[in-house]
């Protein structure tokens, strides 16, 4: 494991090192950005406007990576400052990201009984696609499922479009709130004064990114990677068709990587002073990870519609089949992940 805590015995950085500079460099790139977004968003979202997304999105990019840098680089920070902005960087990005997660995870389940059932049940849903299925034993098998489909997407569509609208007047009451106007100010601070510790100018950033890309490497280690490269994980279906409403007891470890994965990301881009060279495998485990995380909640909220009280066995039945498809999306994106990871990586200039 690398050594966490740095130790520099020159009064300056030795040669080929990254020196304190680069991350404060980093940090006020990113503090730019937030600024920069913030204004995007005050000027288009208060009428609604198609980039109030767009600024979202950049809000949580930079706080996100503002965050992750000081969680990592810890060390080389005031550790009072970094210990406060961290918890309220996470705020914020937690709180803009679920309107879209609601959103995503809508079209996505309802995209998902779309195909399982036919498109003939959601005509608004099928621009460009085949208005009937063609003839054969596959469209057949679909009668059950088409019966309740129909319902259980408009169940899914009451349900994710009210999280949503919920989740968007949380987002902009936090966005005015003290509490908020308060991180902006640290933030504005840090597009200027970066507070490093002291004796920081001396020390090299490598061995905190290498300690990151380490937890990294020793958490993938603990994945079940045996049971991912399985076609069916029959484990995996028993803990999703269970009445406990409680997150998959399986998920969490591989939600966890996901979160090591992007803290690697960012300690690479802090070490290469900004976009680091492409890593294709870094990249397509990011994006297996991504599928994982979206279909585990796709699958929660299946679940989650198939409790409503009272509502039709076709329905339930429909949900039930939505919820077993996306477990095995999971299964899917474990496997994409196992297979990628396990490649030698490869880089391009």
């Amino acid at each position: 494991m690398a050594q966490q805590h740095l130790e520099p015995t020159h009064p300056t950085a030795a040669a080929g090192s990254v020196p304190a500079d680069v991350l404060a460099g980093y940090l006020r790139a990113q503090a730019t950005e937030f600024l920069r977004a913030l204004r995007l968003h005050r000027e288009t979202g208060a009428n609604g406007a198609e980039g109030s997304g767009d600024a979202a999105r950049a809000l949580r990019r930079a706080a996100r990576r503002i965050s992750g840098s000081l969680h990592t680089f810890q060390p080389l920070l005031d550790s009072d400052w970094a210990e406060s902005m961290r918890p309220e960087l996470a705020w914020l990005s937690g709180t803009l990201a679920l309107e879209h997660a609601y959103a995503s995870r809508l079209e996505r389940l309802l995209q998902a009984l779309h195909r399982l059932s036919g498109p003939a049940v959601f005509p608004t849903q099928s621009r460009g696609a085949r208005v009937t299925d063609p003839p054969g034993p596959a469209a057949a098998d679909r009668g059950h499922l088409t019966v309740g489909a129909a319902k259980a997407g408009a169940l899914l569509d009451r349900q994710l479009t009210l999280a949503r609208t919920r989740a968007h007047s949380t987002a902009l009451q936090a966005l005015g709130s003290s509490r908020f106007h308060a991180v902006a100010d640290k933030v504005a601070v840090l597009a200027s004064d970066v507070p490093l510790a002291a004796g920081a100018d001396a020390a090299d950033c490598r061995p905190l990114a290498a300690a990151a890309e380490d937890r990294l490497t020793d958490a993938v280690a603990a994945l079940p990677l045996v049971t991912a490269g399985s076609p069916y994980n029959a484990e995996a279906l028993v803990h999703g068709l269970s009445p406990d409403p409680a997150p998959h007891p399986q998920d969490a470890p591989w939600h966890q990587v996901r979160l090591l994965l992007r803290l690697h990301r960012y300690a690479r881009e802090v070490v290469a002073g900004g976009e680091p060279p492409v890593d294709v495998r870094t990249l397509a485990a990011g994006e297996a990870l991504d599928r994982h995380r979206d279909a585990s909640e796709a699958a929660a909220a299946a679940a989650q519609a198939a409790r409503t009280p009272r509502i039709a066995p076709a329905t339930a039945y429909a949900l039930g089949v939505l919820h077993a498809d996306q477990r095995h999306e999971v299964e899917a994106a474990r496997y994409a992940f196992q297979h990628c990871w396990r490649k030698e990586a490869v880089g391009t200039p």
